[in-house]
């Protein structure tokens, strides 16, 4: 039962000039996102990690680089285009005040399984390519690495959304109530019979995720009755 922990990306130069970047070439961490990834490092440290896989936009690229630097024991991040930003087709580079008037937009809020994005991609295949990308690379660390193992994803903000969405067996249409600040950390752990979302858009320290040395107290997959000690 690895742990994932869903790094979103630093704050960008298109979230402080408040367009969707999308795929936009060219998108880079700002100055804040840049000490957010710095400060990654920090709040990561103690935590076991054995893999690390990025989207491969730039601006994810650059917010695991200190970590990978500070971890050489990780080598290079994998990269999965399948973690990558929704392909927005024609909304892609545009202010979001604009968009906010698109008729659109309200299917995004309030009915996301019905938004298709003119030119892009629909968010239930964002929600499918996700998802399948997150489960297979669960996989593939537990089988070389253990099932206690951690490993990172890092990814965007509509991406985490949906992840979670699917680990709390949310319908696509409530994704919109999940948020998650640039650099914040969202941990699930898989299990045969359910995930267990352990963080959601954490942006303090994250020692608690590293893996106990206590004997479980519960058949593994399974809820503890009453709460966790």
């Amino acid at each position: 039962m690895p742990t994932l922990l869903l790094v979103r990306h630093g704050r960008s130069t298109a979230n402080t000039a408040g367009v969707l970047a999308g795929w936009t070439p060219g998108v880079e961490l700002d100055d804040t996102g840049r000490e957010q990834a710095a400060g990654l490092v920090g709040r990561l440290s103690g935590l076991p990690l054995a893999h690390a896989v990025t989207s491969p936009l730039e601006r994810c690229r650059q917010t695991v680089a200190p970590l990978l630097a500070a971890r050489p024991e990780l080598g290079e991040a994998a990269v999965d285009e399948r973690l990558g930003e929704c392909k927005y087709g024609d909304w892609t580079g545009r202010p979001l005040h604009e968009l906010a008037k698109e008729p659109l937009w309200r299917t995004v809020q309030d009915h996301a399984s019905a938004a298709a994005f003119p030119g892009g991609e629909s968010l239930r295949d964002l929600s499918h390519r996700t998802v399948e990308a997150v489960r297979e690379w669960d996989a593939k660390v537990a089988a070389s690495h253990g099932e206690d193992a951690l490993w990172l994803a890092c990814t965007h903000g509509d991406v985490i959304k949906a992840v979670v969405a699917d680990a709390l067996g949310l319908h696509l249409d409530q994704f919109q109530r999940i948020s998650v600040e640039p650099c914040s950390v969202t941990a699930i752990r898989y299990t045969p019979h359910r995930p267990f979302l352990l963080r959601l858009g954490d942006t303090g320290g994250l020692g608690g995720l590293a893996p106990k040395q206590e004997p479980a107290q519960v058949p593994g997959g399974d809820a503890v009755v009453g709460g966790t000690s």
